[in-house]
């Protein structure tokens, strides 16, 4: 019988802690007892400056995401299922920040607990991917002349 992944999903409005959370996280598994595991693989991604070729006037200053409460949550949660069976994974960790984000604030935390480090680092990878492709979050630019741009596509690996 498959092990149920552990799966944890936060949207923070206001500015979040990565390391602590993902602290928080860990001993949170082992009060409820989980095993501590093998290997973890965690992503931390943090709001870009912008395009360094861009004026001082149109340089991003702040990313902004809009979601659906409800509906974003459940998705982050099949996405993580998905993702984690497909690699074994014992647990999955996704903090989103929503909302208007300054630049070098951090917008994401993904981990992943698995019995090795490769089941670990793939899933972690793939799950990053997954939602840059298909978290339903909308993303608008600001610049520090206070004009804004709705982002389409994704940015390169």
């Amino acid at each position: 019988m498959e092990q149920p992944i552990a799966i944890q999903i936060r949207l923070h409005l206001e500015r979040f802690e990565p390391l602590v959370s993902l602290q928080q996280w860990e001993q949170q598994l082992l009060e409820a007892g989980l095993q501590r595991a093998a290997a973890c693989s965690s992503f931390i991604g943090r709001v870009r400056a912008g395009n360094a070729n861009a004026s001082n006037a149109s340089a991003v200053i702040a990313l902004e995401l809009e979601h659906y409460p409800g509906m974003t949550e459940a998705e982050l949660q099949r996405i993580a299922e998905s993702v984690g069976k497909r690699h074994g994974a014992l647990a999955c960790l996704i903090e989103h920040r929503v909302g208007r984000i300054a630049v070098n604030d951090a917008i994401v935390c993904v981990a992943v607990l698995a019995d090795r480090r490769g089941p670990a680092q793939r899933c972690c990878q793939e799950l990053l991917e997954e939602l840059k492709h298909n978290a339903p979050f909308w993303k608008r630019e600001w610049s520090a002349d206070g004009s804004s741009q709705w982002i389409e596509g994704n940015t390169p690996l």
